[in-house]
This record gives structure tokens, C-alpha cells and sequence, in this order.
């Protein structure tokens, strides 16, 4: 979705628009910052699909990745909040703070190699 949402961004006005209907105020305020705004989601797309291939084969750099990003995510989460998107940003906090609290258990840390 990161690599969809910045394809959309860089090439503005075509069908892929269409997907944009779910979050129409974010997609303003990203289309304001005109084609740059794609450039963050050119760095996040390879992170993710990085973290997600290190995940499935169990490597630890893929969990070290996967609890880094969760812990990035909820960083943002927690500005939604002091920025007015309280609901989205509490929402946010509690699934990112889950998430962390699955990922740092002894279990699923000693699963990784």
C-alpha cells in the first residue's frame, strides 16, 4: 500500500486515484506537497518489503527491522494525538503498543535466529 499510495502521488490524475476515496483528507494534504510527497513512501515501501522478507525466513535483522518500524509507527501515533487526530491516534497507540508487547516477548524473540 506504501508503494501504491507514493505510485499515486508521482503519476496524479490517473485510475489508481480511485483507491484514494477511503482517505480523501489524506490524499489532499499529501497531493498539496505536490510530487515530493512520493519520495518518503520510495524510502518506506523497500523498508517494509525488507522487514516483511526478514520476518518469513525468521532472521533476526527481520525482527530488529519489524519491532523498529511498530516502534517508528507508534512515535506517529502518539504526534496524531497531540496534533487533534485523538481517535486515530489512540486507536494507533494501542495496536503499535500490542504489536511491541507480542514482538518482545522471549517466545517470538528466541524464534528469530
Amino acid at each position: 500500500m506504501s508503494a501504491y499510495a507514493g505510485l499515486t502521488l508521482l503519476l496524479p490524475g490517473t485510475f489508481f486515484d480511485a483507491l484514494w476515496a477511503l482517505n480523501p483528507l489524506a490524499h489532499a494534504q499529501l497531493t498539496a506537497l505536490g510530487r515530493w510527497a512520493a519520495l518518503p513512501f520510495a524510502f518506506v515501501s523497500p523498508m517494509l518489503a525488507l522487514a516483511a522478507t526478514g520476518w518469513f525466513r525468521h532472521r533476526r535483522w527481520g525482527w530488529t527491522l519489524g519491532v523498529t518500524i511498530i516502534a517508528i509507527n507508534l512515535a506517529g501515533d502518539l504526534a496524531q494525538i497531540l496534533f487533534g487526530e485523538r481517535w486515530k491516534g489512540i486507536i494507533g497507540v494501542v495496536l503499535a503498543t500490542a504489536l511491541l508487547a507480542y514482538l518482545m516477548r522471549r517466545s517470538t524473540r528466541n524464534h528469530f535466529t
